[in-house]
């Protein structure tokens, strides 16, 4: 798989199947990963992978948490502005829009809508499931450098076969990823994410991308 075909194929990929992604592969892949770019070397992200019997005790303790409708943990870091400007705001609209209409779920259909999201606590049946933390005392461009980190590691499981789903939804039940990962205090859960072998019976969706002349400004001699 070329790099491009490995850029065009990823998506979040949100039903996967039993079937164990071995440890040699995961090894390969954030050995690699590594390389991504980070300014003056300094690699901030701190990754945690969970497999087998502890990934399924985290799924064990989230799925619980649901069940008693617990409430959130309290947010470390803003997922989004509270009001997001045009064009975010229709592109975040287009998106949800977009991924309930693949699973039936129409936008009147709260609870639905909600049932469709406990699925983040699952890791969707992923057999993989990566934590990416950061320091607290780093700054802006040190995020900047932990998410090119984590879209190499999704390319990079392109090119072995595999998909993924990055989540943000874990920073909001961090207290129980800590039950598991025991991480130091100076850390900040930045995401999870699930990684796989695709269901394709799985309902899934591709959402579009803006057109070039809204995101890009060529500037010519």
């Amino acid at each position: 798989m070329d790099v491009y075909e490995a850029v065009t194929s990823r998506r979040a990929v949100r039903g996967f199947v039993d079937r164990p992604v071995p440890r040699q592969v995961l090894e390969r892949v954030l050995s690699a990963a590594a390389w991504a770019p980070s300014g003056s070397n300094l690699q901030p992200w701190r990754i945690y992978v969970l497999t087998g019997r502890p990934l399924a005790e985290l799924k064990e303790l989230a799925g619980g948490r649901v069940s008693a409708h617990d409430p959130w943990d309290e947010r470390e870091y803003e997922m989004y502005p509270s009001t997001l400007k045009s064009p975010y705001h229709e592109r975040r609209s287009a998106f949800g829009a977009e991924r309930y209409s693949a699973l039936g779920i129409t936008r009147e259909d709260w609870e639905a809508r909600q049932r469709a999201a406990v699925g983040n606590w699952s890791c969707f049946g992923a057999p993989a499931a990566l934590f990416c933390y950061i320091d607290r005392d780093l700054g802006r461009p040190q995020w900047s450098d932990v998410g090119m980190f984590l879209q190499t590691v999704m390319l990079l499981l392109r090119a072995e076969g595999l998909h993924s789903c990055p989540q943000m939804a874990w920073s909001v039940y961090r207290k129980t990823v800590a039950e598991i990962l025991s991480p130091p205090d100076d850390l900040i859960l930045f995401c999870g994410m699930s990684i796989g072998f695709e269901d394709p019976a799985a309902p899934s969706t591709r959402t579009g991308r803006a057109p070039l002349d809204e995101t890009v400004t060529f500037v010519d001699g």
